[in-house]
């Protein structure tokens, strides 16, 4: 009765106390209660729908080419913050980089530059448990900045990205990314991706819309992504037993010939690939076939506890090439770390934004 007193006194008291207002706010509130009955848990995001396959299985963010060696120094665990020196002598790879890292439970602070100047860094920021700001610039032979903006809801995630947003031109450019997952069951959910961008004022902007949907069960996952372009990818993982997991990932593309819409038929370009990844009480190994011929695998194993070693190979049989990579990751810690480690014990680490 307060409250409503209260709204009646405020010059725009009008705007909640009459009926409209308040059969939306009963509505709300009966579809929110509904919500929480349902028990619908986070679906993770957009970007990441594919993740059990594109980061536990595939190859992608492992491979590599020559010889590489990283040396990390862990100062501190609570706060997180370690520096890095990475040495790598192969293909497109740069000789030298240095990184330094601090985390804690708001913040993530990370930057890196290469012995030709290149600049990178990343700052996230965790307003609350459920909104987060990442940002990340990088200054060098091609500038870039890229603002998000993260809301996690108990049952959608939604986020707003900036690719070099910029007005000094007299207009808006830049890339902008507006997106949303939403559980609509407790294994299924849908989701939906908006760009819209423009190069130059000189130049009409472009706009695009994307859809994804996500089913989980208790040992596999099945995505599927259908782009504007005309893209189509669908993912499948499963976890075989607790230390096996196998995934499939296939693309298929549908793009106009040499005359363009008008000139001939479509052309249809596709790739399937199948991984495998087996976790060893020491290693790890992964192995990746794709339906062009390529056969790739890696094996990373701890020679010692602070020593990683990794071997890695790519074999192309349709164009008769092979790569080969060998790296080691050594991270160091000095007697104050591990006292600080004894010392937390078994206290939650730093939940960071990264």
């Amino acid at each position: 009765m307060t409250l409503n007193l209260e709204s009646q006194s405020s010059p725009l008291g009008f705007l909640t106390a009459n009926p409209i207002a308040n059969v939306l706010s009963d509505a709300y509130k009966s579809f929110s209660e509904r919500r929480v009955r349902l028990g619908l848990s986070n679906p993770g995001t957009v970007e990441t729908i594919a993740k059990e396959v594109q980061r536990e299985v595939s190859l992608a963010n492992y491979m590599h080419s020559g010889i590489r060696a990283d040396l990390t120094k862990a100062v501190s665990l609570s706060p997180l913050f370690q520096v890095s020196h990475q040495f790598a002598m192969g293909e497109h790879q740069n000789p030298y980089a240095f990184a330094g890292l601090f985390g804690t439970n708001k913040v993530f602070l990370q930057g890196s530059m290469d012995n030709s100047g290149l600049l990178s860094t990343r700052f996230n920021y965790r307003w609350n448990p459920s909104f987060v700001t990442k940002s990340q610039f990088q200054i060098g032979a091609q500038d870039m900045a890229s603002i998000e903006h993260e809301y996690t809801g108990t049952d959608f995630t939604s986020s707003v990205k900036m690719l070099n947003p910029s007005y000094l031109e007299g207009g808006l450019t830049g890339i902008y990314i507006l997106s949303h997952l939403q559980s609509v069951t407790r294994n299924f959910a849908l989701g939906i991706e908006a760009i819209w961008q423009r190069a130059a004022l000189n130049q009409p902007p472009e706009s695009a819309m994307s859809y994804c949907a996500r089913y989980k069960s208790d040992d596999w996952v099945a995505t599927a992504q259908l782009h504007a372009q005309g893209a189509l990818n669908m993912t499948y993982w499963r976890k075989l037993s607790d230390k096996v997991q196998a995934g499939a990932d296939m693309t298929l593309q549908v793009a106009p010939g040499p005359g363009g819409l008008m000139g001939g038929a479509l052309q249809k370009e596709g790739v399937t690939s199948v991984g495998v990844k087996y976790d060893f009480r020491m290693s790890t190994f992964r192995a990746q076939l794709d339906s062009k011929g390529k056969l790739g695998c890696i094996l990373e194993k701890r020679v010692a506890p602070p020593v990683m070693m990794s071997f890695c190979a790519d074999v192309d049989h349709y164009t008769q090439s092979a790569k080969v990579g060998l790296g080691i990751s050594i991270e160091a810690g000095g007697e104050e770390l591990q006292e600080q480690q004894e010392t937390l014990g078994a206290q939650a680490s730093p939940n960071i934004p990264f």
